[in-house]
């Protein structure tokens, strides 16, 4: 014999059950979310200025900075040295870098790096 009332009721169970297990899925799903926008937000990024020429031929200054944990100061060095290399590179240079001031030592502070270059001939 069926009986048609426990058989919606068993639907009726499954289907608020599928719901329960979505929402939680939309729960997870916005938590991961969250956490990796705290995530990114401690990594931080990288700015730099534009490549400036000095009264030296062939030799430039740029900065860069960088915030968010303790090695930002690594980020804004590799974001002034990627600006250098870039900019000898489109003149079909290479880059030699002459000197490099650092600032910025404490975390979650703002960490730069001003670097003096020369573009010379490839060989």
């Amino acid at each position: 014999m069926f009986n048609t009332v426990s058989g919606r009721m068993a639907e009726r169970n499954e289907a608020f059950g599928a719901l329960a297990a979505r929402d939680a899925l939309s729960a997870s799903a916005r938590a991961l979310v969250a956490a990796v926008a705290a995530c990114a937000s401690l990594v931080g990024c990288a700015s730099s200025s534009d490549v400036v020429a000095t009264s030296k031929p062939n030799t430039y200054t740029v900065a860069a900075s960088a915030t968010g944990g303790r090695l930002a100061w690594a980020r804004a060095h590799e974001q002034a040295m990627n600006e250098a290399r870039d900019y000898c590179e489109r003149r079909g240079m290479q880059i030699s870098v002459t000197t490099e001031t650092v600032s910025g030592v404490q975390g979650m502070t703002e960490h730069g790096s001003s670097m003096s270059f020369e573009c010379h001939p490839k060989f």
